[in-house]
Formats: structure tokens, sequence, C-alpha cells
């Protein structure tokens, strides 16, 4: 059991007080009622309760639900209820007011969450009930400082030829914070209302046109999520710290990027309980002209070691 990850949430007080203000505008003392999906060690759901909700379910199907039913026993808590498997398995539900869920990853989407709040939509909610989080914009911005791509330079300081092994290096994806002024422009290439819009897989294609000269390093990707109206949560090179970082997306080779031209980037991504996490990811560079001179294609899946 990771019990040092779940520490990290604990600890997380940006993240925290966001959900616990977020639970505060919706709940109604003695009325609402709340599933927690992914409850993890029951923080969430306590809070609900704590802030007055008439009955909190939590669903939780890894290990840590054994550690969430004593915490639950600790506190107390005789109307919180703990469910020991995944959401989507559980049959006939009760409904709720308010389905809340923390299951957001460094990339927004890897434990699966738009399927399993189409889902809470569908069986868990009442009319007129609430989703938290209710929506979320992805984010992506061309990386102009070489401080991540140097790393991948190891590869290449052995007098040996590796290049099978950067290659597959750089169709990966990493984890790093970034900062603003290692970037240009962000741009969002996705958005998504949760519970309505239950494709997992997303798409986006955005690009910018240089008013300088730069080269182009790689892309940096994040996300804002809306929780209730006026309640956000962001993972943005220079928000307020989480334990979520950005996420690095390499390239293939640097992009020299004249004044005037443009460079762009398409994004794919798919998940799901079943397939995992894949992404790929395109970019492209085009002179003043409009005319393509040069694209990279990078894929995940190209970078997985069996």
């Amino acid at each position: 059991m990771r019990i040092e990850y779940h520490r990290t949430l604990i600890a997380d007080r940006v993240r925290n007080q966001a959900f616990e203000k977020a639970l505060r505008a919706v709940i109604k003392k003695g009325e609402t009622t709340v599933a927690d999906i992914g409850a993890g060690t029951g923080l969430l759901g306590l809070m609900a309760a704590k802030l007055g909700a008439r009955e909190v379910f939590l669903y939780e199907a890894a290990e840590v639900a054994g550690v969430a039913a004593k915490i639950i026993k600790a506190n107390g808590a005789r109307n919180c209820h703990l469910i020991p498997c995944h959401s989507t398995e559980m049959v006939d539900p009760p409904r709720v007011d308010v389905v809340v869920s923390e299951t957001l990853g460094n990339y927004a989407f890897e434990e699966h969450m738009i399927e399993s709040l189409a889902d809470a939509k569908k069986r868990f909610l009442k009319p007129g009930g609430v989703i938290i989080p209710r929506a979320l914009e992805q984010f992506v911005a061309p990386v102009v400082s070489d401080r991540i791509q140097v790393e991948f330079d190891a590869w290449e300081g052995t007098g040996l030829d590796l290049s099978v092994a950067r290659q597959m290096s750089l169709n990966n994806i990493y984890v790093r914070t970034l900062k603003p002024n290692e970037l240009l422009g962000a741009q969002v290439w996705d958005k998504i209302a949760f519970g309505t819009d239950a494709r997992s897989a997303r798409k986006g294609e955005v690009s910018w046109k240089l008013a300088e000269a730069a080269t182009v390093y790689g892309f940096a990707v994040w996300w804002e999520a809306e929780l209730v109206p006026g309640v956000t949560l962001s993972t943005a090179p220079g928000a307020p710290r989480t334990h979520w970082e950005q996420l690095y997306f390499p390239l293939l080779a640097p992009i020299a990027v004249k004044k005037g031209e443009t460079v762009g980037v398409t994004l794919r991504s798919r998940t799901s309980a079943d397939a995992g996490t894949h992404v790929a990811w395109i970019a492209t560079h085009r002179d003043a002209n409009g005319r393509e001179t040069a694209r990279q294609s990078l894929n995940l899946d190209k970078g997985y070691l069996p």
C-alpha cells in the first residue's frame, strides 16, 4: 500500500482547502447526501460529514479502504458508510445530492475519472444534483528553455550508439515543475464537463505564430478544474503549489522558429480502466507562408519498455 502517497494528499493544503470550500458551498446541514468516489483515506468524505452532510457514502477499491474504515471509526463518523469497491461495480447505489471525486493525476485523466463520473451522474446522482469537480480544461504551451531537454543528452555521452534507447526516452512524458518564463503563452487544447461528456478519447490542436524568434524544446501540459462556480484548482506554472506538477512532452529534436513562423501541436489521449493511458503528440513547424517544413510524431506507447 502506498501510504506515503496518501500522506502527500493530506499535506496538500491547496487541494484540500479548495475541495472544502466547494463542499461548503453545496452542503445543506442535515439534508445533503454525498458520495465520495475514490475516497482514499476518507478525507473528503469526512470533510462532508463535518460540514453537516446527512449521509456520506465512500467508495474505495484499493487496500487503503481498510485504513479509511479505521479512520472513520476513530472519528466517530456514524453517518459515513465505507463501500470497499469501485463505484462502477456498485449495484443499485444509493442516490445522492452531491458526488465528489478527487481522482485527478498529473495527467488529469490517468485514473479514468471521465468514466467514473459519467457513470456516477447516470446511476448515483439525484436529478439536479452536483458533481465536484464540474469541469476541467487542459492547457499546453511550448517550452523555450532547454533545462529539461538537456537531460536526454546523457544517452550521447558514452561513446556508444544508444540512439535506440534515446528515441524511447523521448517518446515519454515527464513530470516536472516548469517556470512561466520558460514558456510561450498557454492555450486550451481540451475542455470537459464531467458527467455530461463521457468521451475518454480526447484530442486538441493548437498553434503559435511567433512575434520573435525562439527555439522550442518541448511542450508543457497542465490542467485547471472548476470544482463549483467560483472555486478552481490549477496545476499551472505560477499557480499555488500542489502535490501535482506539470507534464513535459519532449521533441525528437528542438525546433528553431523564426519570427513570423508557426509552431503547432496536436495532442491525443485515450484512457480506460482496461487499456490504461495512451497519449500521442505531433509537433509541426510552418514557415511565414504557412507551408509545413517539419513534423515530429511521438507516442507514449513507443516509450514503453515491457
